[in-house]
């Protein structure tokens, strides 16, 4: 994490919670100046308050740290609507159905937005059996590949993982309206509405 608690977000948190200075210092055991130090940039909380801060605020720690409050406005958990998040450490992978707060090898990570497949990153897709045979016309070497394929609708989600020097193609259940979800290690998220 490259940021610390700001006077301004504990204020901020405080007051949307409608809570008085006096009643948080109360709710985590310190003293009224101790807050109003912390919202005047005269001080910090220490460490070990960090968590009982965040629970009194009602928010996460990695938010409280951030100054960013999520909130998740897809409470239906319409599938449509899905954020993928992905470290660029590590290459892991989250899918939420709705924005979160996501955090990977110390970084927080922002949803990748999906644009239009482009002339690069042309997909086919053959209806075999019961399934549905998915080609991503892309090169797959080790420095520039498809990472992953995913299919979202309404209700139901599904991934393939890829990988370099493999072949950028898979086979799903295409069942209803949906999107279908490219990734490019150098390009970034695509998407295909099917």
């Amino acid at each position: 994490m490259d940021s610390y608690i700001t006077a301004a977000t504990i204020k901020n948190l405080r007051e949307r919670k409608g809570i008085t200075q006096s009643e948080l210092a109360d709710k985590i055991g310190v003293s009224v100046k101790t807050i109003s130090k912390w919202e005047t940039a005269k001080g910090l909380p220490d460490i070990s308050l960090i968590e009982p801060l965040a629970k009194t605020l009602g928010i996460s720690v990695i938010e409280l740290m951030s100054g960013e409050h999520i909130i998740n406005r897809n409470t239906s958990c319409n599938m449509l609507r899905s954020k993928f998040y992905i470290c660029p450490v590590c290459g892991n992978i989250v899918h939420s159905t709705g924005e979160s707060l996501v955090s990977c090898c110390g970084i927080t990570l922002p949803p990748f937005e999906a644009e239009e497949c482009d002339a690069d990153h042309t997909v086919t897709v053959e209806a075999v059996e019961d399934e549905h045979f998915i080609t991503v016309h892309h090169p797959m070497e080790k420095g520039h590949f498809i990472t992953f394929i995913a299919y979202v609708t309404g209700d139901r989600y599904q991934f393939v993982k890829l990988y370099p020097e493999g072949n950028a193609q898979c086979r799903l259940n295409l069942r209803g309206r949906g999107v279908l979800y490219i990734c490019c290690n150098r390009h970034g998220l695509m998407k295909y509405k099917l």
